[in-house]
């Protein structure tokens, strides 16, 4: 999903500059393959990379700007379907994410960006830059889906991007099991039914403070669903 996200001070330009950017994300990547965040220093990218530490500091200011700028640059490449169709493009885009969680370097970055979130507020920025960047671009597939009718006019595309990577992230950082194609599947169906079911409109849900009010489970007098009406419950257990 290419966006136009750069680390703070950076623009992305051919040449000379375009090479040192790559071979210091390079080295960055490997550094975390083989020593894991705890072991990155930017004296160690440096070395790896060739490019003086001086330099380093200079653009990325520290090691959390440099995994932040290499989350953004590795995903990228994952694709933003349009298959003309909602529930397909949720399970594409969905496996295309359990494609690039699923291998365990992929897996050690997003744990690495989220504890440099959590140490340092200019990369906790870059962090929530990069998602809602992605949320927003993802969102496409929802604003199409609303257009050809398939959603209630109403939802909220950022909402729906954000359910369906959900679970990726609570599997990862969270369970601290792998990411597979049947949590893929599985987000992606449970995504679709919320969706066509409008729980991410406007009307989709009701805030604590408004919970005796109309439309958050009670009838418009303000009673609840059959209060004072006689039970025709016929069910098994019904009276």
């Amino acid at each position: 999903m290419t966006t136009a996200h750069h680390a703070p001070g950076e623009s992305r330009p051919g040449g000379r500059t375009a090479r040192t950017r790559q071979a210091v994300l390079a080295a960055v990547f490997q550094e975390l393959d083989e020593g894991g965040f705890a072991g990155l220093t930017m004296e160690k990218v440096a070395q790896r990379s060739g490019i003086h530490v001086a330099t380093l500091y200079r653009r990325w200011r520290c090691i959390e700007g440099l995994v932040c700028e290499l989350l953004t640059e590795l995903s990228s490449d994952v694709p933003l379907p349009d298959t003309g169709s909602l529930p397909e493009d949720l399970r594409a885009l969905a496996r295309s994410v359990a494609a690039f969680f699923g291998e365990v370097r992929m897996t050690a970055l997003i744990e690495a960006v989220v504890s440099a979130a959590a140490r340092d507020p200019q990369a906790a920025a870059v962090l929530r830059s990069f998602f809602g960047e992605r949320l927003t671009l993802a969102g496409q597939m929802v604003r199409r889906a609303i257009d050809r009718g398939e959603l209630p006019a109403d939802t909220d595309a950022e909402e729906v991007m954000s359910a369906l990577g959900a679970p990726f992230y609570y599997r990862i950082l969270i369970a601290r099991r792998p990411v597979d194609r049947r949590l893929a599947e599985s987000a992606a169906t449970a995504v679709w039914a919320a969706a066509r079911a409008g729980a991410y409109g406007a009307k989709g849900g009701c805030d604590v403070a408004d919970d005796a009010s109309p439309g958050c489970g009670d009838t418009a007098d303000g009673t609840a669903p059959g209060a004072g009406a006689p039970s025709n419950d016929t069910s098994p257990g019904g009276s």
